[in-house]
């Protein structure tokens, strides 16, 4: 892989680290103009601290791209997730709009003020998580924000028992990632496997 050019090594390993979850980044710039744009290299990180971890990476001329010169040392900025319904207008939010301009008010995309934080979030996205950046790492060329979630919403119908923080996580109707420029996946054939313990897995081998 070290020996491969950058553009090689991208679509080996977005063919095959499939399906990734959206990051759909929403942040404010300079006189409070929102940004929004989708990232895959995406993730959850661990729950104590909440954690998640994205990677903007550059403009074709190597400049930063406006999610990552947006989110400053211990800024708030929202991880709006995508639903089916939305696939379209998320993946015409990636286009390459020039620098400052708002996607969001171009594309017909509503924003609404957040639960916790200053950064606006997607109308319609079936949940969003709320973060402030801890850290952010830069290696080599790969920058990776890490963001402690301080609060999160949830549409009223992908949620079972608030109580006992249960969620219909097919009523969430998200998509993942897949190759290409244009692959994407759903997740509604999901399936379950039981966990067993290993007193379990001792009396199942006899």
């Amino acid at each position: 892989m070290t020996a491969l050019p950058n553009a090689a090594r991208y679509k080996l390993l977005t063919a095959t680290v499939v399906p990734r979850p959206i990051a759909w980044v929403c942040t404010l710039g300079d006189g409070g103009v929102p940004n929004l744009a989708p990232y895959s290299f995406f993730g959850l990180m661990g729950s104590d601290p909440p954690i998640v971890a994205f990677a903007p990476g550059d403009r074709a001329d190597g400049t930063p791209k406006d999610t990552a010169l947006n989110i400053a040392p211990g800024g708030e900025f929202s991880v709006n997730l995508v639903s089916a319904a939305l696939a379209q207008v998320m993946s015409d939010s990636a286009t390459d709009f020039p620098h400052g301009m708002a996607e969001a008010a171009k594309l017909g995309i509503e924003l609404e003020p957040g639960s916790r934080i200053a950064v606006l979030r997607v109308r319609a996205s079936p949940a969003t998580l709320e973060c402030v950046e801890v850290q952010t790492l830069q290696i080599g060329k790969t920058r990776i924000i890490l963001g402690q979630v301080i609060g999160l919403s949830l549409r009223a119908d992908a949620v079972l028992d608030e109580e006992k923080h249960h969620v219909d996580t097919a009523a969430l109707d998200l998509i993942g990632r897949m190759g290409g420029r244009g692959g994407y996946t759903h997740t509604r054939d999901g399936f379950e496997i039981a966990r067993m313990t290993y007193a379990q897995w001792q009396a199942q081998e006899g």
